[in-house]
């Protein structure tokens, strides 16, 4: 028995109202250009609109003009998806609240996740969306999972509750430490201050 390796992830596909509140949404509210559409190939009664959410990979939306936006919150019982959250940087990050309130939305406020900064609002369709910051950079070669691994081991062995910054500081330290090299004997902390 062999496992079936996965690589990321292709394309999500939502469910979406009429053709132009999901581009008002997804491109007129996030930025993601719009770069693609054609029929849903399954269901020629619905268009299908292809998002660009800026790492490569596509958000894709099915469309029909007979469905109006209902923005009731979408279901998150057993086997819905429950969030859908998106990267911004700091910067877009510290905006958000206020451009949010521009638009007369609704949401959550900054929300303190200890290695990142979240904020939450539902779009249109009542779809709960996450706007997501990390706190950090990993280390160049270093993928932000490896980070998160080495944050959480820290964590558990000093037994505390959730990531905080100061486990993504020491968890980027080792990791820098594994990946690089020095001509150092001892790496350990100094203070050059000190004698």
């Amino acid at each position: 028995m062999r496992k079936i390796q996965t690589q990321g992830i292709h394309h999500i596909t939502l469910v979406g109202a009429d053709r132009q509140t999901s581009i008002d949404f997804w491109e007129g509210l996030l930025g993601m250009p719009f770069v693609f559409e054609q029929p849903n190939l399954d269901n020629a009664e619905q268009s299908h609109l292809y998002f660009d959410p800026g790492d490569g990979r596509l958000i894709t939306i099915f469309t029909s003009e007979d469905r109006k936006p209902d923005a009731s919150p979408a279901p998150q019982t057993m086997g819905c998806v429950h969030h859908l959250a998106l990267d911004v940087s700091q910067a877009t990050f510290r905006q958000i609240a206020e451009r949010l309130d521009a638009r007369g939305i609704d949401h959550s406020g900054p929300v303190d996740r200890g290695f990142m900064d979240s904020l939450y609002f539902r779009d249109p369709l009542g779809f709960l969306i996450e706007l997501a910051s990390y706190r950090f950079v990993p280390p160049a070669g270093v993928l932000i999972g490896e980070v998160m691994l080495e944050a959480h081991k820290l964590r558990v062995a000093r037994g505390d509750y959730n990531i905080q910054e100061v486990h993504l500081a020491d968890a980027i330290e080792n990791l820098t430490r594994e990946t690089r090299r020095s001509l150092s004997d001892d790496r350990e902390p100094k203070n050059p201050y000190s004698g």
